[in-house]
């Protein structure tokens, strides 16, 4: 019986290092990343320099339908078994066209990945600028090969990307606003430009990297 015991401890202890696994190497081509959301229409989510902005489960649709835009990452290594515990600074994600300006592990997601390889991208991001691009997952500063991206567009107060919303960005607002329709100026992401996104504006005003 105490055979018995000592042998299931010593499978138990076996099976948790497996579940437990740190060293893996990440392979970026099985690794791959998903949004919630699996509709038609790429969602945007506003961002600000201080991490004021929306959550990525509260992104909005061109016509200002809410929905959930959450970022799940599932990290896997080069024979395809997750790694846990990987750390979650050095995963991050940007636009594929660089319009999307970040504070210093502003884009990182909420915790390390866990015993299934994953990790998710929930709680606002500390990042400026606007991109129309594709969202990009990068681990340890290499993207993701298993796809080109993820259909999430950003927009903020700090239009001019340079991490702080001031008379600058005001200005760029100004003239989107009294101008054709501009994406970067539609803060309250609905489709027009109206006293919704002056509000916006005015929230995001003074915010810059903490």
């Amino acid at each position: 019986m105490r055979m018995l015991t000592l042998a299931s401890i010593l499978l138990l202890a076996g099976a948790g290092a497996v579940l437990a696994q740190t060293d893996g190497i990440p392979d970026l081509s099985p690794s791959y990343a998903y949004l919630a959301y699996t509709g038609p229409d790429s969602p945007t989510v506003l961002v600000i320099p201080d991490g004021t902005g929306a959550r990525l489960d509260q992104a909005a649709l061109a016509d200002g339908t809410v929905v959930d835009a959450t970022i799940t990452l599932v990290l896997l290594d080069t024979q395809e078994f997750p790694i846990a515990n990987f750390p979650w600074e050095d995963i991050w994600l940007q636009a594929a066209d660089g319009g999307m300006v970040f504070c210093p592990g502003g884009t990182t997601p909420d915790a390390n990945t866990d015993i299934l390889g994953e990790t998710r991208w929930t709680l606002p991001l500390r990042a400026g600028g606007w991109s129309l691009a594709l969202t990009q997952v990068l681990v340890n500063g290499e993207a993701l090969t298993s796809a080109p991206g993820l259909a999430l567009n950003v927009n903020s107060p700090d239009l001019n990307g340079d991490l702080a919303v001031d008379l600058g960005d005001i200005a760029i607002f100004a003239g989107d606003y009294f101008g054709a329709y501009a994406f970067r100026a539609d803060l309250h992401r609905d489709g027009v430009l109206n006293l919704s996104d002056v509000g916006a504006l005015a929230m995001g005003f003074g915010s810059r990297c903490p």
